[in-house]
């Protein structure tokens, strides 16, 4: 069993939520509910790495703030 990180984002337009695992190609989805993101994206993830080990194109390090005035 692996673990992934994905990024979650809702569209103000759409209402949608899209996930997307950082530097893996094609690991990407958009649903209506966060629940229904999570099994999208686990669905995905499973079919890409049906294909093999997938190999990254950057690594997900985490996030940051930064104060503007």
């Amino acid at each position: 069993m692996k673990i992934f990180t994905y990024v979650v984002e809702r569209c103000p337009e759409t209402g949608l939520y899209a996930g997307y695992v950082p530097g893996f190609p094609g690991a990407h989805s958009q649903a209506e509910t966060l629940d229904e993101l999570r099994d999208n994206m686990q669905e995905v993830i499973a079919m890409l790495l049906e294909d093999g080990e997938p190999e990254f194109e950057a690594e997900f390090v985490g996030t940051q703030m930064v104060k503007v005035a």
